[in-house]
């Protein structure tokens, strides 16, 4: 049995959320496969993180998917604004 009081309703604030490009997914992906943290990963070659991250956007927007983005997100490394 299944008791709706026991699952969330969602996230409360959500109005400074909007769907990613999918220009700004493949971005943050290539960006994930080529660095882990502000350490760049010497086996990731830029053109090959790039075609990976194309592929998975490919995949997720075929299979139905929606990912949001927020208004103030910062990077990590560096503290640059995405987006």
């Amino acid at each position: 049995m299944f008791y709706p009081h026991h699952y969330h309703r969602g996230m409360p604030d959500t109005s400074h959320l909007r769907p990613a490009t999918a220009a700004e997914i493949a971005d943050a992906l290539s960006f994930a496969l080529r660095y882990q943290g502000r350490k760049r990963v010497n086996h990731a070659d830029d053109m090959m993180a790039r075609i990976t991250a194309d592929r998975l956007v490919q995949h997720l927007t075929e299979s139905g998917f929606v990912l949001m983005k927020g208004t103030a997100a910062v990077h990590a490394v560096g503290g640059a604004r995405l987006g």
